[in-house]
């Protein structure tokens, strides 16, 4: 079993023999206990790889999302979107609102509740992301990373525009946007609103072509209020 890599199954058989836990099952169950250890582990490994694979910048559950916050979250679009039925659609989530409202929370627990329902995620700060395409260009690599991007089946771009497109980021952000399109998933989250987008894009002709292919087919979560990470300081110090 461990030389064909069934970890969990040998584990189980192991642990059975030591305590004699095998004469409390029939052979057919006893096999069935194997096999569904086995795929448990498999299941739970997959989720575990799929996180880290996604390189999200913090842990962010669903379950911890705070609706009692005055920033205009509506419980039920959310709790629908983190079912991922917009991914099998093919459809993009846009979340704005100032520095402190919750965009990246919320952006990437629905990127952790994508990877536990095995949906492949990557998770970019956008002016990262253009900084690794630089260097894949200068690296003669750029093809092979956008190949990379095309097959992950939920893209998430964190601080979209908060560093300004150049000719080079604007070209490459066409291109992922391109081949995104119809075919997969984005959730981008910005501190601008959308109709502020074209003049941080620039160029209008690629900024109307890139515009087209995101907000179109999308939902909105737009965000207000002060930040809560301010808010928070705020209640520590008057508890002081």
């Amino acid at each position: 079993m461990r030389h064909m890599r069934l970890t969990a199954m040998a584990e189980t058989y192991h642990n059975s023999q030591q305590g004699n836990l095998c004469q409390d099952y029939t052979t057919d169950q006893f096999i069935s206990l194997l096999v569904d250890q086995e795929w448990e582990y498999r299941y739970n490994q997959r989720i575990k790889n799929l996180v880290s694979s996604a390189e999200f910048r913090y842990p962010a559950s669903v379950k911890d999302i705070d609706y009692t916050a005055n920033r205009s979250l509506d419980r039920n679009l959310f709790e629908r979107l983190a079912l991922l039925d917009f991914t099998k659609k093919n459809e993009n989530v846009i979340i704005t609102g100032a520095t402190g409202t919750g965009k990246s929370y919320l952006a990437q627990a629905l990127g952790h509740n994508a990877c536990m329902m095995q949906i492949k995620t990557l998770y970019f700060n956008t002016a990262r992301l253009m900084d690794l395409v630089r260097l894949s260009k200068l690296e003669g690599t750029y093809l092979k990373f956008v190949k990379k991007i095309e097959k992950t089946e939920l893209l998430i771009l964190d601080d979209f525009g908060l560093k300004p497109f150049d000719e080079l980021s604007r070209n490459a952000l066409m291109d992922i946007v391109e081949m995104k399109y119809d075919k997969s998933s984005m959730i981008i989250a910005s501190q601008f609103p959308v109709k502020c987008w074209h003049e941080l894009i620039g160029e209008g002709t690629i900024a109307d072509a890139i515009l087209d292919r995101i907000i179109h087919s999308s939902h909105r979560i737009e965000l207000i209020g002060e930040s809560m990470r301010k808010n928070r300081n705020k209640i520590s110090q008057e508890i002081l």
